[in-house]
């Protein structure tokens, strides 16, 4: 096993130019991450800023212990005390199993950048993840996808839920987890690692009530040693120690709102493509509201639904801030802002997308008259087995090219090298010799009338029609005759361009564990990887 940087062009114009560190794009971050010294400079700035250090410990205990966190993590949440410390955070819903592989690869990028970090500035740097436990999406979350002959199989985690109420407050039927379980082993190969594992997952499901539950003690037990730091931003008690933060935020709505608009509009006009809505009336706070989780409007001094289910005076949300902070929660847009308000950030890693909307909270910050923390995009990595990379070798694929574009082209090529004339060359030019050889009945009927002429131009097309069902038939044919050679790319094309992207957005991490055992994890975790490369390829054997 072993790991090598890949650089990828992206067609994404904002990473391309936040990587190239474009002067009009990087004036909306207070930091230039790839500046030497960077970190540095952060901590100094962070000296003048105070933190509920000690209240901040005594909950990220209770929710670590119960989720299971060993003496590493325990460690590292009392060094939250200490004045000098500071941490590398980022976060991600709670998906099945840790959801996609992206998440997996967000928190490696957190340790290692906490690491080298802490060995930089000779002061504790401690990872955390935010578990956005708040979010109420449970479509994007309820299930994983595995990999079925040259297909993939979704295996969804059905439930009766309340769409709108938040996943940490989502408690599940065990028996329908055990069932999932079932399923999801089924489809998974027999390896010396399956019993093992399997037992393990068990064993987390029993002692889970929710979906973050689940998710938390997993992600505890594969990362244990690396000191990680889990926060569920759903939690009561977390909720009370953002009960000030809250409140100014909604006494600052009209400034946030339209400031937050404006940034948007102009970066949108800059050629930038930021993945969020935002509008002038936008509260950006949800509440819950018969149990249901209501994203807020304000309309002059009244606070309403989206949907007009229900109305708050200021007042009557200040004193909820105040007194039940715990029915107040963040949309996409506060939820960075409170992060770097609870937490001493050195530096935030995410995804290309959050990377992207970062980019226009630059006036939320200044609302608070606090800087934005230094703003990286995780590693990107994708894991190559030794039957994929035979294949490649063996079709003369390049992999930087099937990563970017996948196989199709490839694959279509292919086949139609096996014929004398490629089948699409042959049906052009006999359509082709058939418009020929039809135009002096077209131009025979024209003379005749409209009726005529519609009657020969519909007559050519069926005729063409027979030609294309010649084409198919000749086509499948050649593709029985060549099926195991085309299964072949069809194998990379799931392994490495999985719906029509990158592998990280599909793929789960328990294929992984269950072919290749723990270690493999443990290889990722010790390898180099640099914020500045853009893509790693893990070769995985």
């Amino acid at each position: 096993m072993y790991i090598e940087s890949l650089k990828l062009e992206t067609d994404n114009k904002f990473i391309k130019d936040y990587y190239n560190q474009i002067p009009k794009l990087m004036e909306n971050f207070d930091y230039n991450p790839y500046e030497e010294s960077i970190f540095h400079q952060r901590l100094t700035d962070l000296k003048h800023r105070t933190f509920q250090r000690d209240a901040l410990v005594t909950v990220l205990e209770q929710l670590n212990v119960h989720w299971q966190a060993d003496k590493a993590t325990l460690t590292r949440i009392q060094q939250l005390k200490e004045k000098e410390s500071v941490v590398v955070i980022g976060g991600q819903q709670a998906g099945l199993l840790t959801g996609p592989l992206y998440t997996i690869h967000k928190i490696i990028s957190i340790i290692q950048l906490a690491k080298k970090q802490e060995r930089e500035l000779q002061v504790p740097v401690i990872p955390v993840f935010w578990v956005a436990g708040e979010d109420h999406d449970y479509d994007e979350i309820n299930h994983v996808y595995l990999p079925e002959e040259t297909t993939f199989k979704k295996i969804t985690w059905y439930d009766q839920v309340n769409d709108k109420l938040s996943v940490s407050h989502k408690k599940f039927d065990k028996e329908i987890g055990r069932e999932w379980l079932r399923e999801v082993f089924f489809h998974l190969e027999e390896s010396p690692f399956t019993k093992g594992l399997y037992e393990k997952m068990l064993r987390i499901l029993e002692d889970s009530t929710s979906y973050t539950d689940f998710f938390a003690i997993f992600i505890q037990y594969l990362f244990r040693g690396t000191g990680l730091v889990l926060i569920d931003s759903a939690n009561e008690q977390v909720r009370k120690l953002e009960s000030e933060y809250f409140q100014h935020m909604i006494k600052n709505q009209h400034v946030i709102a339209p400031n937050v608009q404006r940034q948007l509009q102009k970066l949108r006009l800059q050629g930038y493509h930021i993945s969020v809505e935002v509008k002038e009336d936008d509260g950006h706070l949800f509440i819950k509201h018969n149990n249901e989780r209501i994203l807020l409007k304000r309309s002059k001094d009244i606070w309403v639904g989206k949907n007009n289910e229900c109305s708050y005076s200021e007042s009557e949300l200040l004193e909820i801030a105040q007194n039940q902070p715990e029915l107040l929660s963040n949309n996409v847009v506060t939820r960075p802002l409170m992060q770097e308000l609870l937490f001493p950030t050195l530096a935030f890693l995410g995804g290309p997308s959050e990377v992207g909307y970062w980019s226009i909270l630059k006036p939320l910050f200044e609302t608070f008259s606090i800087s934005m923390p230094p703003v990286l995009p995780r590693a990107s990595i994708t894991i190559i087995e030794k039957k994929i990379k035979k294949e490649l070798t063996e079709r003369s694929m390049e992999l930087n090219d099937v990563i970017r574009n996948g196989v199709m082209d490839k694959k279509i090529s292919w086949l139609e090298s096996k014929t004398n004339k490629p089948l699409s060359l042959m049906e052009k030019n006999i359509k082709e010799l058939i418009a020929k050889v039809h135009s002096p009945l077209r131009k025979e009927a024209e003379v005749l009338g409209v009726d005529i002429l519609n009657y020969a131009n519909k007559n050519l097309t069926y005729i063409e029609n027979y030609v294309e069902d010649m084409v198919r038939r000749l086509q499948k044919e050649i593709e029985s005759i060549h099926e195991k050679e085309l299964r072949s790319f069809d194998l990379v094309e799931m392994h490495l361009h999985p719906d029509n992207g990158f592998q990280e957005r599909v793929w789960n991490i328990i294929y992984y564990l269950n072919k290749f055992g723990e270690d493999s994890l443990r290889v990722l975790l010790d390898a180099e990887m640099e914020i500045n490369d853009q893509h790693y390829i893990f070769h995985i054997q």
